[in-house]
């Protein structure tokens, strides 16, 4: 299951790495300069983030729900806490509650403290059922 983010191409482009500790994944998107959004301050792009908070809710569904296909959004919301900045930046999902086919997922972006959350997710996903 170490290569869920593969099967994703934009996870691909902004270079995503699972680390996989258990039933538990944590992504990392290292910093790179096409992802500044803002060359002013610098900061990075509040679509990269969303990217990368989706993409760790999928692989936590996906890593805790195993089927043949990825896990679908439903619908996503995030939040933007504070300024990401020109660093790599981490992220973890927990599922809050998983019924039969959907799955409720929170996560959180940070960058140096885990405490110190650069943007959140809340998101809904529809799980394979055979």
């Amino acid at each position: 299951m170490t290569d869920i983010l593969e099967h994703m191409p934009y996870a691909r482009f902004l270079n995503l790495r699972a680390m996989i500790s258990g039933d538990e994944a944590t992504v990392i998107m290292p910093f790179a300069e096409r992802l500044i959004g803002n060359p002013m301050l610098p900061a990075l792009h509040g679509g990269s983030t969303a990217a990368l908070l989706e993409m760790t809710a999928m692989t936590q569904v996906a890593l805790s729900f195993p089927g043949p296909r990825l896990p679908r959004p439903i619908n996503v919301t995030v939040s933007y806490l504070r300024t990401g900045r020109p660093i790599d930046v981490f992220a973890r999902a927990r599922i809050s509650r998983a019924g039969r086919r959907i799955a409720h997922v929170q996560a959180d972006a940070w960058q140096e403290e885990r405490g110190d959350p650069i943007a959140s997710l809340t998101a809904h996903f529809l799980l394979n059922n055979p």
